[in-house]
């Protein structure tokens, strides 16, 4: 027997390493699992203007009594609603309306001003800079980007408007889901006539009417299928390109003799005949799988203060918000019946107790590197780039009194807003080229900075050599190698 120490690896900690390392997007679909996946964590969804009752489905007596009568701030808001009215229709409203009262012509008229309502004034999309929808907010502009049609949606349509029936239909829309991401159709017409219980002739002529649906080429069974298709479509499928596609391995290999003597045709012809080849798309289908842009999050936001020091904040919209329902862990608690019951809610309570203590640990942790990487950086900050410093991540794990793994897996995938942009937190480190008289070095990305400054500047008519760009760094105090 013999003692020792080793340094062991939890679940939990390793949890915690895990998310340190996790972008924003990342992070959101992670607790979006743990909230699937663990029924004693909620969201956070308080917010301005809203209230979490201790007890869920309980109320009290209070909360009916103001739901009954209205208060001030009901009084409140249906003035500024009048106000509003009033303002946007031009029209007055009546404190004492009676609805039992016929309206004369002059209330069932239009106001002035009515007449010449748009859209723009309800919904606050056409409103200048500074304005926009209900309550002042800008108007969010992702509402009006156009969805994203998948290749199979886009097949559908011009299925369902083929003048098919109903039988003839149900055949296309098993050949539309056996194509691939690239357009081609990868089942085979023996099989899914066997799985309808239907003929093969009858397979087969549903898809050619699928092959000639837009976009041309889609549906074919092999590359010659689907460029024969789309020659087709620009009517130039002549014998000789035929030909030509029924020899793609001799097109690819170069073989242009062997395929004039195949075709029949002279140089020029064949020439041509490539040429139109090219201007093909082998793989229709990819205009269709276009994964949507995901936008940057910055997690950190950087702005001047009035003393000309800086404050940093964390991005709050990209903090995952999540609390422990204790009194849901209470109630199944006292209702677990057997010792695996218990077991369970205390994997679970246990869990949830560590994922929040885990985000809270990985949110100070980036805003200390964040602060960090900001009092090492403050002359890029306040200068520009031609100011900023070498740095390592040694320099602020050791700033931190943490290792420099941590800090490498806080800076991943981590952004900053600054205001000179948005930048990664690994932009801020980079490495030292010597100063050719001594003294503190540069940093890489300030010195490609100034040879890029010299490029663009330079008389095109006399480029600069790259002899000369090392002697003009060194006039800067800048000792760089030629290479």
């Amino acid at each position: 027997m013999r003692q020792g120490q080793s340094l062991v690896l939890t679940p939990q900690l390793l949890q915690a390493i895990k998310l340190l390392q996790l972008s924003s997007v990342e992070l959101a679909a992670f607790v979006d699992e743990e909230l699937e996946r663990n029924p004693m964590l909620e969201r956070d969804a308080e917010g301005p203007g809203t209230a979490q009752p201790d007890n869920f489905g309980e109320s009290t007596g209070e909360e009916a009594a103001s739901d009954d009568t209205p208060g001030e701030w009901a009084r409140e808001a249906l003035e500024t609603s009048a106000a509003a009215i009033e303002s946007n229709l031009g029209t007055e409203i009546s404190n004492s309306f009676d609805a039992d009262r016929p309206l004369t012509a002059a209330e069932m008229a239009p106001a002035p001003s009515e007449a010449n309502l748009s859209a723009d004034s309800w919904t606050g999309a056409g409103a200048g800079a500074g304005g926009g929808g209900a309550g002042g907010e800008a108007p969010n502009l992702e509402a009006y980007v156009a969805a994203q049609v998948s290749l199979h949606e886009h097949l559908g349509r011009q299925l369902a408007e083929a003048g098919l029936a109903r039988s003839e239909r149900l055949i296309g829309e098993i050949i539309i889901d056996l194509i691939d991401a690239n357009g081609y159709f990868s089942g085979d017409c023996a099989e899914v006539a066997d799985r309808l219980g239907v003929a093969g002739a009858r397979v087969a002529a549903i898809l050619k009417t699928v092959q000639s649906f837009d976009p041309p080429g889609v549906g074919a069974r092999d590359l010659a299928e689907c460029l024969a298709l789309q020659l087709a479509e620009l009517d130039r499928l002549d014998p000789a390109m035929q030909s030509m596609l029924d020899h793609l391995p001799l097109l690819a290999k170069r073989d242009f003799a062997a395929l004039r003597k195949l075709c029949g045709v002279d140089e020029e012809d064949i020439a041509e005949m490539v040429a139109e080849i090219r201007a093909l798309d082998p793989k229709p289908g990819r205009a269709f799988d276009t994964a949507p842009t995901q936008s940057v999050v910055p997690d950190v936001y950087v702005r001047a203060a009035a003393d000309g020091s800086w404050l940093i904040d964390l991005n709050s919209d990209a903090l995952p918000r999540v609390l422990i329902n204790q009194t849901y862990a209470a109630r199944v608690s006292k209702s677990a019946k057997n010792d695996a019951d218990r077991s369970f809610v205390a994997n679970c309570l246990q869990t949830a107790n560590w994922l929040t203590k885990s985000l809270e640990q990985r949110a100070r942790t980036i805003l200390k590197v964040a602060s960090e990487i900001v009092r090492q950086q403050d002359g890029f900050l306040a200068l520009g780039v031609e100011h900023l410093r070498p740095l390592n991540l040694k320099t602020i794990a050791d700033a931190i009194g943490m290792h420099e793994s941590t800090v490498s897996r806080v800076t991943s995938n981590k952004y900053m807003m600054t205001p000179r942009g948005l930048f990664e937190l690994k932009y801020f480190f980079s490495a030292s080229i010597a100063a050719s008289a001594g003294g503190e070095g540069h940093s890489a990305e300030t010195v490609r900075y100034k040879i890029k400054q010299m490029i663009d500047t330079e008389d095109r008519r006399d480029v600069l050599s790259d002899d000369a760009i090392v002697l003009r760094l060194k006039d800067i105090n800048i000792d760089i190698a030629r290479r």
